[in-house]
C-alpha cells in the first residue's frame, strides 16, 4: 500500500460556488444579527434617547473609549422570560451592552444599561452579563465602567431580578479595593439598582437627565404626604450638594466620560500596581513664590486652599472629587513631578475650614481609596477644630470622626503633611499627624498648634483673672497675644519633634517632590488580620 497523501478530493463543477455562496450568506447572517442586536429597541427607541439628548449605549462606550478598540461580549445574549406578554419580545444583547476597550492605551471592562430595551431595566440576562463583565476585570485586574440607565429591576422577571441584583452586589463587594470600580449615572437609578452605583469608588452624574432614588416621589406622598419633585429628591444637584451619594456632576454626557477618562488617568489598573507616571511638564524645583499671597497672615481672614493646592501641584493638574459636598475639606487628584498624589485638605473659605460629620465622612473615604491603590497622600492643614453644636454631637461626630482617624492610621502609602495656618485639638491630630503615621511633617512660619485656640485658652486658663481684672478686654487681648507668641506658633512643636521641620512657603513644592521621590520604596507593615472594624 502506497503512503503517499491521498490528494485532496475536488468538489464537483458548481459545487465550489455554492459552497462560497453558502459561506457568504453566513456571513451575512452574521452581520444581520449584529446590526440587530445594535438597534437595541429599535429606530423609534433611539430617536426618543437622542431627543432627551442622551446617547444610546453603544454610543456612549464607543465616546468612552479609545476608537476601534471595543470589543462586545455577549451581543446576542436574550431573555428567557415567557410570562406577561415577554415571549414575544426579542431583543439580541438584552437591555445591557458589554465589553472591553482601551482608555489611553490599558485595557478596561465596560457595561452601558441600554435605554431602549425594556427601559434598561434588569433581568437575570443583564445581571448575568454584568456579573461576567466584572469576574473577567478582576481576573484581568483592570478597572471596571459602568454607565446606568436603567429603570431598576424587570418587575416581569420577579425574584430573579432580585436575585441578579444581589449577584452584582457582591461583584461589587469582592471587587473593592482589588480594582478601581467607576460608575456614571447618565439616566434614571431607582430602588435596588441604587445600591451598585453606590457600591463603588465613584460617582458621576449628569445634570437634568439623570436621577438616583430608593423610591419614587409618588412612593413618598403615598406614605408620608410630602410633595416633591425627582430633581429635588434624586438629581444630580441634590446628590452632589447633600447627600454626597455622587463625585461629580456634568452638564452633559460628553462631559462626565470625558471625567471619567480624566480620573483613569491618576489611576492603577489594580491595587497590585503604582500609579502611572508621566513626563512632567512643569519645574520641580519651582518657587512657589505666591503662596504668601495667597495665605493671609491674619488667622481669621479666610483663602481659598484650592489656590494653594493648585500653586504647589504640577501645573493645571488638579482634578478635584466631592467639591460641592462637605465643602469644608476639599479631596482630589493631582500630579508632582508627573507623580500621580492624593490631595486632603482643609478649605478655610467654607466653615472656617471647620470638620464636621460630612466632612470627615468625605476625606475618610478617599484617604482609604488612596491607600488602596497606592497613591500617595498630601495633607494641607488649616483648621481651627471639629465644628461645635449639639446637630454634630448628637448625629455622631464622635463617630464620623474616627473614621478619619481610623484611615490616615491605617494607611501604608507615603503620608506627607503640611500646616498652613491653624491646626488645633482634635482637628490637629486627624489631619494626618506624624502621630498618626505621616511620614514628613512640615509647617510654615504661619503655623498655630495647640489645644485650642488663643481665645478659648485664654477664657479657660485665666478665667479666675479675667473676672477680677478693671478692664476684662484688654486683659484677655494682652493675655491672647502672650499665649500666642508662647504656644501659637510651630517652634515648640517642632523642638518636641511633632513637626520634621518649619519651611519657607515657596520650597514647599520642591521639599514634597523630594519626600515623594525618597518615599516610593516605602514598604507599610501591619499586624496579619482579614479587615478591621472602622466605625462605620
Amino acid at each position: 500500500m502506497s503512503n503517499e497523501p491521498t490528494p485532496a478530493r475536488k468538489a464537483a463543477p458548481g459545487r465550489e460556488e455554492e459552497a462560497d455562496q453558502s459561506e457568504w450568506d453566513a456571513i451575512e447572517e452574521l452581520r444581520r444579527r449584529r446590526e440587530r442586536s445594535r438597534a437595541g429597541g429599535g429606530e423609534e427607541r433611539i430617536a426618543s434617547q437622542h431627543e432627551k439628548e442622551k446617547m444610546t449605549a453603544h454610543e456612549r462606550i464607543e465616546y468612552l473609549l479609545d476608537p476601534g478598540t471595543f470589543r462586545e461580549i455577549g451581543p446576542f445574549a436574550e431573555h428567557r422570560c415567557t410570562e406577561f406578554g415577554m415571549d414575544d419580545k426579542e431583543f439580541p444583547g438584552d437591555a445591557v451592552v458589554t465589553g472591553y476597550g482601551e482608555i489611553h492605551e490599558r485595557k478596561m471592562f465596560v457595561f452601558a444599561h441600554d435605554f431602549t430595551v425594556l427601559g434598561g431595566s434588569v433581568g437575570e440576562v443583564v445581571a448575568d452579563k454584568i456579573c461576567r463583565t466584572m469576574d473577567q476585570a478582576v481576573d484581568a485586574g483592570v478597572p471596571v465602567i459602568g454607565l446606568n440607565d436603567s429603570g431598576g429591576a424587570r418587575i416581569q422577571e420577579g425574584v430573579d431580578s432580585l436575585g441578579g441584583f444581589a449577584r452584582l452586589f457582591k461583584r461589587n463587594t469582592d471587587a473593592s479595593g482589588v480594582v478601581p470600580q467607576i460608575s456614571c449615572i447618565m439616566g434614571p437609578c431607582a430602588g435596588g439598582a441604587t445600591y451598585s452605583p453606590a457600591l463603588t469608588d465613584f460617582t458621576f452624574m449628569v445634570n437634568e437627565t439623570s436621577h438616583m432614588m430608593i423610591t419614587g416621589p409618588d412612593v413618598i406622598e403615598t406614605v408620608t404626604g410630602e410633595q416633591i419633585s425627582m430633581a429635588e429628591l434624586g438629581g444630580a444637584t441634590t446628590h452632589t450638594n447633600k447627600s454626597g451619594v455622587a463625585h461629580s456632576v456634568y452638564n452633559n454626557e460628553t462631559d462626565a466620560l470625558d471625567g471619567i477618562r480624566r480620573l483613569l488617568s491618576y489611576l492603577p489598573q489594580n491595587n497590585m500596581e503604582d500609579p502611572p507616571v508621566l513626563d512632567s511638564w512643569d519645574e520641580p524645583d519651582r518657587a512657589c513664590d505666591r503662596l504668601t499671597e495667597i495665605v493671609p497672615t491674619d488667622a481669621k481672614k479666610p483663602y481659598d486652599m484650592s489656590d494653594v493646592v493648585d500653586e504647589i501641584v504640577d501645573d493645571d493638574s488638579f482634578f478635584e472629587v466631592h467639591e460641592q459636598f462637605a465643602r469644608s475639606i476639599i479631596v482630589g487628584f493631582a500630579r508632582m513631578d508627573g507623580q500621580a498624589v492624593g490631595i486632603v485638605a482643609n478649605q478655610p473659605r467654607a466653615m472656617a475650614g471647620t470638620i464636621d460629620i460630612d466632612a470627615s465622612a468625605k476625606a475618610a473615604r478617599f484617604v482609604r481609596f488612596c491607600d488602596t491603590y497606592n497613591l500617595p497622600i498630601v495633607t494641607l492643614v488649616d483648621t481651627p477644630g471639629f465644628l461645635p453644636g449639639t446637630d454634630q454631637e448628637h448625629n455622631g461626630i464622635i463617630r464620623h470622626g474616627a473614621k478619619l482617624i481610623y484611615a490616615y492610621a491605617e494607611a501604608t502609602v507615603p503620608l506627607l503633611t503640611v500646616i498652613a495656618r491653624k491646626a488645633y485639638g482634635g482637628a490637629y491630630i486627624v489631619m494626618g499627624s506624624k502621630e498618626l503615621g505621616a511620614d514628613r511633617t512640615y509647617a510654615w512660619p504661619t503655623a498655630e498648634l495647640a489645644v485650642l485656640g488663643p481665645k478659648g485658652a485664654v477664657n479657660i486658663l485665666y478665667r479666675k483673672e479675667l473676672a477680677a481684672a478693671e478692664d476684662t478686654d484688654a486683659r484677655r487681648e494682652s493675655l491672647i497675644d502672650e499665649y500666642r507668641e508662647e504656644f501659637a506658633n510651630p517652634y515648640k512643636p517642632a523642638e518636641r519633634g511633632y513637626i520634621d521641620n518649619v519651611i519657607e512657603p515657596q520650597t514647599t513644592r520642591r521639599r514634597l517632590i523630594d519626600d515623594l521621590d525618597l518615599l516610593d520604596t516605602k514598604r507599610g507593615e501591619t499586624h496579619p488580620k482579614d479587615h478591621g472594624n472602622i466605625p462605620l
